[in-house]
């Protein structure tokens, strides 16, 4: 019996602080319970069979409010409740922020003998995002990757990246993009266009932007964090290496699917901390 929930950000990461109340047709309270580190709710308090609201509030998040059916067990269960960031409906005020490299990563999966998948990520790079102030379309984003920075938990795996085979580091050590406009894809979700300059050529690449909310750090400045996710071939980009194991299996895949967690500093330059 009692009351069931389970809290999370659109990222998918749970709000242990968040607060569960529960009100009767009437409006009247009827329960109050605190999510645990889990934001899970797991209250045993009986409820009377009926419609009730469930409102869900945190510090830091818009409430949520959504329906519940007590059944006659006396209990009911909420499900997955979402909580978006304050502000997360638009995006960060306008003007420049700064990407904190220390606070984000820029990842890449590929998959690995089309049974498994590899993980890597670039340790190296720098990024700015011009907010518009009164056209969202015309906001900008540039970032530029050092491409010898990869790594993929392999000393020689890593080397064979950074060869001709593939990135050739050395002919072409930056990786950079540039958006060329910005398009609405939900209340809080973006279509970032753009063009990718990787191994010496040039496409264009779009990222499907997702906007987490706006607050404040422990350095007195006022930080935004975006995720954002790309799919790339790498023969687009003339990166047409391939080892073919038994049964005609790539041991590389030729899709790449872009994985970017960003947080940005509002201002032109990072806190020194």
């Amino acid at each position: 019996m009692g009351l069931t929930a389970r809290i999370r950000t659109r990222d998918g990461w749970a709000v242990s602080h968040a607060v569960v109340t529960l009100t009767d047709m009437t409006g009247a309270q009827v329960l109050r319970a605190e999510a645990d580190a889990e934001g899970a709710v797991r209250d045993t308090t009986p409820l009377a069979p009926g419609a009730y609201t469930v409102i869900v509030t945190a510090v830091g998040y818009a409430p949520a409010a959504s329906s519940a059916i007590v059944t006659a067990s006396g209990r009911a269960d909420a499900g997955n409740v979402t909580l978006a960031r304050q502000g997360g409906t638009e995006l960060p005020p306008p003007g420049p922020w700064t990407i904190d490299p220390a606070h984000s990563s820029v990842g890449a999966v590929a998959q690995h003998l089309g049974i498994s998948s590899v993980h890597g990520r670039f340790t190296e790079f720098r990024g700015r995002i011009e907010i518009a102030p009164d056209e969202t379309a015309k906001s900008r984003v540039e970032a530029v990757i050092n491409a010898s920075s990869i790594d993929t938990g392999n000393a020689m795996r890593d080397e064979h990246l950074k060869s001709p085979d593939f990135l050739d580091v050395v002919r072409y050590p930056e990786i950079s993009y540039l958006s060329t406009g910005l398009t609405p894809a939900g209340s809080d979700r973006w279509t970032v266009h753009g063009e990718l300059t990787m191994h010496g050529v040039v496409r264009p690449v779009d990222l499907n932007l997702a906007y987490l909310g706006t607050g404040a750090d422990p350095w007195g400045g006022t930080r935004a964090a975006f995720r954002a996710t790309a799919e790339l071939h790498r023969e687009d980009f003339a990166m047409n290496y391939n080892q073919v194991v038994q049964a005609g299996i790539a041991a590389i895949g030729t899709t790449l699917k872009v994985e970017l967690d960003i947080q940005a500093v509002q201002g032109e330059t990072l806190p020194q901390a």
